[in-house]
């Protein structure tokens, strides 16, 4: 069989790769922009683990002119410069290709493809199976029986892979004429000229006619179409000059040894430590030999069989410090049973405690496990610690034990660490932290249709897994731990995210009570409202086309309609597969009657897909239950999010998120006998706004809360010029705007847009805004500053947001960066203070011996339920934990009150 030499062509692949996140560019924590080095170097692990080739090499485009540059002044004039950013990436990319140990290729005078037409002339001369990655149409010219053209796609679509017939499947003609289409059609991306006025099918029409570019002149004159036949004859020069510039050198000097490109395997070590360098942790897990070597590196794991054996190990637990981590039969926690303990309290020591083997005897039952167990889970004075303690901790409460001991969760540490980070399972940060990469799970049970239950798993294999799992986690708590003092976020790590984690367990497992009559009701009134939505769209679209279409909708809207031009808009957003219709773009058309309905339709479709008709799945089949979860390591500011379902983005403010809200219930049943239950909804008061006066100790706004006023009707008296008691209702709106927009950064364009004004007027409201409220622009102003100083900003509890950003030389991003050093503060610590009230709320209904149980935190809000006679009482009680939430911590208070409006209901609607 003939080996491979797969030739690539580096510098399209770095363009590629930097334009790929050009939306959403990938930067490091130092600020360093790495989207080309990202993207070059996953492309290529990913071609080499996937491909396997013998041979490779990578070429690249030179500085200097080329002989093309000579022969045509004006070739690649078109071009723009390359971006400060992506050039600046160019010694990142040599560094790539280095650690990689792949050999590349460059030579002044030529391009990359005149390098890969040389190299492939001579594999393929030699008799090897040759592949040119690249997505240069210009290179298809060189295909043949043993030359391939090879298109990367985007991750999730297969490569494409292109032979002769592919080729000219895909560009209409075989690959020995590529040069002369191109040589009549031109190339824009090239500037190459062609002839003027014959596209790509005119020039395939002509070729599969006459054959060549040499044959359509001889034949000129059987060319019937006078127009067509007047510009071959005016561009002759244009078509003779075209085809030798797009006609690739397969002869250039190079000294040439295709041996020399033998596949070598990537110095792991300089590799790994780039990648750390730019943070490309995923990359690191596809590094080769590194598995080899881990499993090589010192362990001392030990399987626990005996009942001595057991005895050693809760001598070893009674004494130390210790993890520990569970093996289970689903990641649903209220039917997960348990296949396995693990713990480990020294490296590299770790321990399993095997439940269920499939091929061997387990003598020891799980009740004889838990019976000894327990003491040590519920000691409080214990040092436990996990990974995503909440999981393990709800499943060994489902048999009866609760772990007051924990002291440390890796997963939490790691978020507060680094905020901004994207994955903090386990195998992430033990490669990240440890260099370690763990045995994948799949690895033990597979995937798909050959997925097996770790009931199954050899006891030997999930064993050693298992072992693994505590042995890294515990020396990640050993690392994350001093820099958590370092970084002075102890306080907040063990006053208030660790003692959080069995307060969400409560309310997770406790779960919270559907009507799925209601939903039903109101799918089917949604359903109906839908459809009237899509016979009214089609009427004023003026014909019928799929609503869901955005490529679609946006001819209906921009070329049939031009409501452009109806509403005054010069510049229409285009994408490459359309126009732009994504909500932000609708919101500036939102004047025109189908925009308005498409927005409202799209709203309705939302409502029903997300919860209307999903919500009645979601409900537990054992419980008959909804079990959100909430997660303490997704939002960077460090507010909670919820998951499975996602109950804090129903909208309150619109008729049908209020209808769905209904649908949420008390419990009709009580532990203690009685059938009357309430829903009791408490909601901070413009928290975020009373921390701004704190934060920014501004005197107008201070004294706005603290004598408990309307701070919107204040606010609109103050633009306005007006006495408070002549503010009418849309006065007080557009204040209210101006009152949070501010903590978002909004500019006077945004506030124009939103309140249908002119720039000036918004303008002007913003301005006398800060001359009533100089106390709040001089904290933006510092915010700001002291944010790109310290290239952080934190909240009162000291929790870390990095903005690397605010240095960028784009200045959406660094605009973007400002806002969120101005909100961060403000949103995060009011996301604490509902976390420290969650605690002592949590506490003060167990101590006072209520039935009722917090249910849901939706942002500034808290959801519980209580039987009839508690409801009063639980209401004073949730005010009173609420309201004074920082009695706790000493030296710590507001200098206005919080507020907290608490009410009770028959369903979550009512409540609120």
């Amino acid at each position: 069989m003939s080996k491979s030499f797969y030739i690539l062509d580096g510098t399209a692949l770095v363009y590629r790769s930097y334009f790929a996140f050009i939306r959403n560019p990938l930067i490091s924590s130092k600020g360093e922009n790495t989207s080309a080095v990202f993207g070059f170097a996953a492309s290529i692990l990913k071609l080499i683990n996937d491909e396997k080739p013998d041979y490779f090499v990578i070429t690249f485009d030179c500085k200097e002119p080329t002989f093309r540059h000579k022969m045509y002044s004006e070739y690649k004039a078109t071009r723009e410069k390359m971006p400060d950013e992506l050039a600046a990436s160019l010694p990142r990319i040599d560094q790539v290709v280095d650690a990689l140990n792949i050999e590349s290729i460059k030579m002044p005078g030529y391009e990359a493809d005149d390098i890969m037409g040389t190299l492939a002339k001579k594999a393929y001369e030699d008799g090897y199976m040759v592949y040119l990655v690249t997505g240069d149409k210009d290179l298809m010219q060189l295909v043949n029986d043993r030359i391939s053209w090879y298109n990367l796609r985007k991750s999730g679509q297969d490569n494409e892979i292109l032979d002769a017939e592919g080729v000219r499947a895909k560009f209409g003609v075989m690959p020995d004429r590529i040069v002369d289409a191109l040589s009549l059609m031109g190339d824009s991306s090239d500037n190459i000229p062609g002839v003027p006025g014959i596209g790509q099918k005119t020039a395939i029409k002509l070729l599969n006619s006459y054959d060549t570019l040499e044959k359509v002149y001889e034949n000129l004159e059987d060319i019937k179409q006078n127009s067509l036949r007047e510009k071959l004859r005016e561009n002759r020069e244009l078509a003779d000059l075209s085809k030798k510039l797009v006609t690739i050198d397969r002869d250039i000097p190079l000294e040439l040894d295709i041996e020399s490109f033998e596949i070598r395997e990537p110095d792991t070590e300089k590799a790994g430590s780039l990648f750390k360098e730019l943070e490309f942790t995923s990359l690191l897990k596809q590094l080769p030999k590194t598995r080899v070597e881990t499993r090589d590196r010192e362990r001392n794991y030990h399987t626990v069989m005996t009942g001595e054996e057991l005895k050693n190990l809760v001598s070893g637990l009674s004494a130390n410090p210790f993890v520990f981590d569970l093996e289970t039969t689903s990641l649903d926690t209220i039917t997960a049973e348990i296949v396995g303990f693990s713990f480990s309290w020294s490296e590299p020591d770790a321990y399993y405690l095997p439940v269920i083997a499939p091929d061997e005897k387990i003598t020891l039952t799980l009740q004889e496990m838990l019976d000894v167990l327990k003491p040590i889970f519920e000691n409080s004075s214990a040092q436990i610690c996990a990974h995503n303690a909440k999981y393990d901790m709800k499943v060994l409460a489902k048999y009866g034990i609760k772990v007051n001991g924990l002291k440390f969760d890796t997963m939490i540490a790691a978020h507060l660490i680094d905020p901004d980070n994207r994955q903090y399972g386990l195998d992430s940060l033990s490669l990240e932290h440890l260099n370690i990469p763990k045995i994948p799970t799949m690895d033990l049970i597979g995937s798909g249709k050959d997925e097996i239950n770790m009931t199954e798993v050899p006891l030997a294999q999930i064993a050693e897994y298992a072992c693994e799992d505590a042995d890294c986690t515990f020396q990640l708590w050993k690392k994350f731990e001093p820099v958590l003092k370092e970084q002075k976020l102890t306080k907040l790590f063990s006053e208030i995210e660790i003692p959080l984690i069995p307060v969400l367990i409560d309310m997770e497992l406790t779960g919270i009570s559907l009507d799925g009559k209601i939903l039903k009701s109101l799918s089917v009134k949604m359903h109906s409202m839908m459809e009237i939505l899509t016979n009214e769209i089609y009427e004023l679209a003026g014909e019928e086309f799929n609503i869901a279409s955005p490529q679609q909708l946006g001819k209906i809207l921009f070329e049939k309609l031009e409501i452009q031009k109806e509403l005054g808009i010069k510049r229409v957003k285009k994408t490459k597969t359309g126009y732009s219709t994504n909500v932000a773009v609708l919101e500036q058309y939102k004047g025109h009657p189908l925009v308005e309905r498409i927005l409202e339709y799209r709203q309705h479709a939302k409502l029903l897909s997300t919860y209307i008709d999903a919500l009645p799945e979601l409900v537990h089949e054992k419980t008959g239950r909804i079990h959100t979860s909430f997660n303490q390591t997704v939002a960077a500011t460090g507010r909670l999010s919820s998951a499975n379902p996602n109950l804090q983005n129903i909208p309150i403010r619109t008729a049908m998120g209020r209808e769905i809200r209904k649908a949420f219930v008390p419990r009709n049943d009580s532990p203690k006998g009685g059938t009357g239950w309430k829903l009791i909804s408490a909601d901070y008061s413009q928290i975020e706004l009373r921390l701004m006066a704190d934060m920014s100790g501004d005197a107008n706004m201070r004294e706005a809360f603290i004598n408990n006023e309307d701070i919107h009707t204040k606010t609109a008296a103050q633009i306005f010029g007006l006495d408070v008691n002549e503010v009418e209702p849309e006065m007080r709106y557009r204040a209210k705007a101006i009152n949070f927009g501010i903590l978002y950064g909004m500019s006077a364009y945004r506030l124009a847009r939103d309140q249908g004004i002119s720039n000036e007027e918004a303008q002007n409201f913003i301005n006398a805004y800060f001359d009533y409220f100089p106390g709040v622009n001089l904290y933006i102003t510092n915010q700001i500053a002291g944010a790109t100083e310290r290239g952080y900003v934190e909240t009162m509890f000291g929790r870390r947001r990095y903005l690397p950003k605010l240095r960028s030389d784009n200045k959406r991003e660094q605009q973007n960066a400002m806002n969120i050093a101005i909100n961060t503060p403000l949103q995060g610590t009011a996301a604490e203070l509902i976390k420290i009230a969650m605690i002592r709320l949590s506490d003060a209904l167990q101590k006072g011996g209520f039935e009722a149980k917090l249910l849901l935190q939706i942002h500034d809000e808290l959801v519980l339920e209580a039987p009839d006679h508690e409801v009063e009482k639980v209401k004073q009680v949730v005010k009173s934990c609420m309201e004074n939430t920082l009695d706790s911590f000493a030296g710590m208070k507001l200098s206005v009150p919080l507020v907290v409006e608490v009410q009770s209901g028959d369903n979550w609607f009512e409540a609120h």
